[in-house]
């Protein structure tokens, strides 16, 4: 069952992890890379509820994974999780999700979900599985009603590298059947882990990169000890005016520097703290991988990948920073950069994972904004 904290209840029919799991159910609109999805550490405090009805018929495997404990608080879909086909599955969706403590629902109506989270913004919920079909409710309904939401809170420290590491593992490859190796650096990247998705670090060593990661709350002289030729400020979970309080000035410093910074996701919302700007909690966020945004540099619209419930305002921008990509969806901004330091950030995921491929040119800009610094 899903509780919402308003006391409605959807019935439906567990499987993964038997236990239940409290946490913001927000809906998410792709139709493929459900396992980079769940894995994806800007879900953390999330119950996820996929709007295409297919999900698990694929399977799971141990390639297709964004970090290795999955922090979403679980899955919601419309129909049963059934056999998966096809030829690069190792193991059941409902396994996949019992191995990792995670519980999920099938079998409700995830149109009618979609539409109250439409119209009421993404609610508090509990998602509770139940095999011998036995709930606690009124103990279910204080759980929900008690948690706190995730405005205000600093979830990037609970997905955060521990200690500092080096990465150079690049993207899949179908002729080889995995994941290639860089083996001839030509510049350094320090990449800031708010939150990093794997293949955002694989996008990132593809450019004969050198990749040092870091933790969220590594200092700025940490950061420049490493002596990068760029910056990368990573995706993540979480209010980033609360992962700010440590990160915004940390990132000032990275400004006053003059080293190129790139940013993404809450990477690009805390660039926006850092330059003066504000952000805010949207009404139910960003989720899917069909998503259009327009580069106002260049007239092209693209379709991206995205996952955010926090947004910059754009009228809080200083100066000389300009918006350079906005969503045609809401007009939302999606995209800025310093008109006099080498400086641009991206709301969305370029990585494409789950795709499209349509911004993985924003990395090769990374690359020649280095190069032009050198």
């Amino acid at each position: 069952m899903l509780l919402l904290a308003d006391g409605t209840v959807f019935w439906g029919k567990g499987f993964g992890a038997a236990r239940h799991t409290v946490g913001e159910i927000v809906f998410n609109t792709s139709m493929t890379g459900y396992q980079e999805i769940m894995t994806d550490p800007s879900y953390a405090g999330q119950v996820i509820a996929f709007t295409f009805p297919h999900i698990g018929n694929v399977g799971a495997n141990s390639f297709d994974i964004e970090t290795t404990t999955p922090p979403s608080r679980g899955m919601i879909v419309r129909a049963d999780v059934t056999d998966p086909s096809n030829y690069r599955s190792i193991q059941h969706l409902d396994d996949w999700m019992k191995s990792h403590d995670l519980p999920g629902l099938s079998g409700i109506d995830t149109r009618a979900l979609t539409r109250r989270i439409r119209d009421g913004g993404a609610p508090t919920g509990v998602i509770a599985h139940a095999p011998d079909g036995v709930f606690d409710l009124p103990a279910l309904l204080s759980e929900a009603k008690a948690w706190p939401g995730l405005e205000g809170m600093d979830l990037a420290k609970e997905v955060t590298t521990r200690q500092t590491y080096k990465w150079n593992e690049t993207l899949w490859s179908f002729d080889q059947m995995g994941y290639g190796t860089m083996e001839t650096p030509r510049r350094k990247i320090v990449a800031v882990d708010f939150g990093a998705k794997r293949n955002i670090l694989r996008n990132l060593a593809r450019l004969d990169a050198e990749v040092t990661v870091v933790p969220a709350t590594a200092t700025a002289e940490e950061i420049l000890g490493h002596a990068p030729d760029g910056i990368f400020l990573a995706n993540g979970p979480g209010d980033p005016a609360a992962t700010g309080k440590y990160a915004v000035p940390m990132v000032r410093a990275l400004i006053d520097s003059g080293k190129p910074i790139f940013g993404i996701c809450l990477g690009h919302q805390i660039l926006c703290l850092a330059l003066g700007g504000k952000t805010e909690k949207m009404h139910m966020g960003h989720r899917g991988a069909n998503h259009p945004v327009k580069d106002l540099t260049t007239g092209k619209v693209e379709i991206t990948s995205q996952n955010h419930g926090f947004v910059v305002i754009g009228d809080s921008l200083p100066d000389d920073v300009e918006v350079t990509h906005v969503s045609l969806f809401d007009k939302s901004v999606e995209g800025f950069r310093h008109t006099s330091k080498p400086i641009f950030a991206v709301q969305y995921h370029p990585e494409a994972s789950p795709g499209p491929e349509d911004s993985h040119y924003l990395f090769d800009r990374f690359a020649d904004l280095i190069g032009q610094h050198a």
